[in-house]
């Protein structure tokens, strides 16, 4: 393992944020990194990949300047790189929960949970416990008795938690995602809204599935990450498969975009059923002109009548 994956975050003042990723982009590039990295005024979110020597040169980098000096880096040792390209880009917010009244972490968050007191919370019947992340995210992997939101889009949360707020108002609630940077914002929103005991994992899923103590325990499936990964082991102690493929609902765990660019669906597919649909997550989209797994795979006009026949 010479490669590591690095995912992390800090909110903190950027005042200059466009000139900033020019400047972090041309920095990560002299160290042959590849990853995405998103910079606001209020502060930097980012994973990237390279080797370890790389990687840590980064790490060592970013701890030294005084506005960095705090963050919490999640570290996953790799065969290679993780991403094909380095991005960095400015935006108006880390993460898009597009808020009227935006949130500050710095002023207003939930408690932080370490790995250990999550997984107390885990089987503590007066605790609700949210899954801060998309459906598809959680379809891939969960913690175990958690509950799936009905979003596609993080931004959908807060209207979500509205309309359903009479089935945990009167509960402590414990919220969770990938790396912990949704929960800063969402655990104070809903201490905003008038939840009284709020709390979240710190470093979210990644740094649970690495604690020494709780080796990931509960959690079922696999966590889905946004790079050529697509997803990671998180429990050692009784994994279970429970992603569900679209077409058949058989075991599955692997992930593919409809091949209708104008869809582009994620689903859990097997490498059959993606053949035999043509990459399609549905018939509109398997017979679509712009598929593109008929076109990755050069397939003929009698070939696909072929297919869609069967």
């Amino acid at each position: 393992m010479t490669y590591q994956v690095l995912l992390y975050y800090q909110y903190t003042t950027i005042k200059e944020p466009e000139q900033f990723a020019k400047e972090h982009l041309a920095f990560c590039q002299s160290l042959h990194l590849k990853g995405r990295i998103l910079v606001a005024t209020e502060g930097i979110n980012g994973t990237l990949s390279g080797t370890v020597e790389e990687t840590n040169k980064y790490m060592e980098t970013m701890l030294a300047d005084e506005r960095f000096k705090d963050t919490f880096f999640k570290v996953d040792t790799a065969e290679e790189h993780a991403f094909k390209k380095m991005f960095v880009r400015a935006r108006n917010e880390l993460v898009a929960l597009n808020l009227e009244d935006d949130i500050n972490p710095l002023e207003l968050t939930g408690n932080y949970l370490d790995p250990e007191d999550f997984r107390e919370a885990l089987i503590d019947e007066n605790t609700i416990v949210l899954d801060a992340r998309n459906d598809y995210e959680y379809d891939l992997g969960h913690f175990r008795g958690a509950i799936r939101p009905d979003i596609r889009n993080f931004r959908e949360l807060p209207q979500w938690i509205r309309d359903n707020k009479e089935q945990f108002m009167d509960k402590r609630v414990v919220t969770y995602c990938t790396g912990g940077i949704r929960c800063e914002k969402f655990s104070g929103w809903l201490l905003r809204e008038g939840f009284e005991n709020v709390a979240q994992l710190h470093g979210g899923i990644a740094n649970y599935g690495r604690d020494p103590k709780t080796q990931g325990e509960f959690w079922d499936g696999k966590m889905y990450v946004f790079d050529e990964r697509i997803s990671v082991e998180i429990n050692k102690v009784d994994k279970q498969v429970i992603g569900k493929d679209w077409f058949d609902g058989t075991p599955c765990e692997r992930y593919i975009n409809c091949a209708n660019p104008y869809c582009n669906r994620q689903i859990l597919a097997s490498e059959e059923n993606e053949e035999k649909h043509l990459g399609g997550c549905s018939p509109e989209c398997s017979q679509h002109p712009a598929n593109r797994y008929v076109q990755r795979h050069h397939l003929s006009e009698s070939e696909v009548a072929k297919r869609l026949a069967q």
